[in-house]
């Protein structure tokens, strides 16, 4: 247990942010889902929509810190070249 107001302050403050950096990783994963099931459904411009939806997910959560640059980046680049591989 904490032993000063600023360690207990502290332990609130990183329980709020975990909820809330849980909330928004599963917008991001929610996100990506519905774009993987429309790219498999066949529906090429909902895996576009999609898609915008996706990045600006990534983006979003990689300036909050939620996830790494690099892995907003690499996800991102990896569900563009799926996007593009079905669209030939």
């Amino acid at each position: 247990m904490a032993h000063n107001k600023s360690a207990l302050k502290r332990i609130k403050q990183d329980a709020q942010k975990r909820l809330r950096n849980r909330a928004r990783k599963s917008s991001i994963a929610t996100a990506e889902k519905k774009f993987i099931k429309a790219l498999e459904s066949g529906n090429l411009e909902g895996a576009q929509a999609a898609l915008t939806a996706v990045v600006s997910a990534y983006d979003r959560g990689a300036k909050k810190g939620v996830i790494s640059k690099a892995k907003a980046d690499r996800k991102k680049s990896r569900l563009t070249v799926r996007l593009n591989k079905a669209q030939a």
